[in-house]
């Protein structure tokens, strides 16, 4: 407005100087307003996010469940005849193999009663020559020897050889009662802690043991899974044996690959769960009894498939989508279809392409239409 229309009411007697002011007043706000009138608008803040990539890679379909480690076998050693522990042969801890010797139970009194039916039966085989000698006197003798004195020699021969096979018995039972005072171990495995010490007397009804031995290699882990995934896995059985991991709890440190070997026969009904059997190498010894484990089931492998970081996907009123990075580093919402996600990867289904970059970080500050300043995502964890 120019400066003649405006309206100064000045009072009379008001100073010279004091007009002179108030006039460069008027003129300085004239130019202010038309400065800003005529500069442009600013152009609206970027927002800085971390983007990614989306890829075509094979992503692993896993099925995870809890699991406890169990041995594949487990035998508590124990006498099997009674007498003094003389001599224990293994140390605590200790890896055994079938047959080692574990421990020695005094064996005297079983040699002794093995002797004793050895010359059981030395005294009967002797009989029983004489008695062969004295049937052959009499078939020598023809009409001399009456038949019954015939007849009755024979009985007593087939008396004294079934006597002879009863005494072999009593050898074999007396040689086994001997070969249970070496006490053996029946497997390859681990020996847990001493249940007896040396000196003891020691029975076959003894509860508790010598000591416990476990199978470590291979090893085993139940583990369950909902039952609404039973047609899944059967169906991926049909066509192979299928593998599974072991990982920790809390951190899914790896400690072991296994081979699935079950499926239980019933299902829980009440939890509605099925309980699996896998079988691992455990050639680090990563696995242990009673250890709780994660156990991931590879179900298939699905084949080039469009992928991003899990992170990247969101949930609206409408479904799921993803903020999609424009050529002019602007935004837009994309709605897309999610398949599986796995260990932070997300496969998409429909509504996105590979290449496309998608946000992972940040998508609380974005609207459609915003600027961004992209920076690249963090690296995810690899799949197994």
């Amino acid at each position: 407005m120019p400066l003649v229309a405006r309206r100064t009411v000045l009072r009379i007697g008001t100073p010279i100087a004091l007009v002179l002011v108030c006039a460069a007043v008027l003129v300085g706000r004239e130019l202010r307003g038309s400065a800003a009138s005529a500069a442009p608008e600013a152009p609206p803040p970027t927002v800085p996010v971390e983007a990614a990539a989306a890829q075509r890679r094979d992503v692993p379909v896993f099925l995870t469940g809890l699991g406890t480690v169990q041995a594949l076998n487990t035998v508590t050693v124990k006498s099997r005849v009674d007498g003094e522990l003389q001599t224990v042969s293994f140390q605590e801890g200790q890896h055994v193999n079938a047959g080692q010797v574990l421990a020695q139970i005094d064996p005297r009194p079983f040699q002794a009663a093995l002797d004793q039916a050895r010359a059981t039966k030395a005294k009967d085989e002797a009989q029983l020559t004489n008695a062969q000698l004295d049937l052959q006197r009499f078939q020598n003798l023809h009409q001399y020897a009456t038949a019954q004195s015939v007849d009755t020699q024979k009985a007593l021969i087939a008396q004294l050889q079934a006597q002879i096979e009863g005494d072999q018995a009593a050898i074999d039972s007396a040689a086994t009662q001997l070969s249970y005072t070496t006490v053996t171990s029946p497997l390859n495995g681990r020996t847990g802690i001493r249940l007896v010490d040396q000196g003891n007397i020691v029975h076959a009804t003894d509860t508790g043991g010598l000591v416990v031995i476990t199978q470590l290699h291979p090893i085993t882990a139940i583990f369950t899974l909902p039952e609404e995934q039973l047609p899944e896995i059967s169906a991926a059985m049909a066509k192979g044996p299928l593998t599974v991991f072991a990982d920790t709890r809390g951190d899914d440190k790896p400690l072991d690959q296994g081979t699935l070997e079950l499926v239980d026969n019933q299902i829980d009904q009440a939890t509605g769960t099925i309980r699996l059997k896998a079988t691992f190498p455990n050639k680090t010894n990563q696995l242990w009894p009673g250890q709780f484990v994660d156990v991931r089931l590879l179900l298939r492998t699905e084949q080039n498939v469009v992928t991003v970081p899990s992170t990247a996907i969101q949930r609206g009123p409408d479904g799921l989508y993803v903020y999609a990075v424009k050529p002019d580093a602007t935004v837009e919402l994309r709605p897309v279809g999610i398949g599986q996600i796995t260990d932070g990867t997300a496969v998409v289904e429909t509504g996105l392409d590979a290449g496309a970059s998608v946000v992972t970080a940040g998508q609380y500050r974005l609207q459609p239409g915003t600027r961004v300043q992209t920076r690249e995502a963090a690296a995810t964890r690899p799949s197994a």
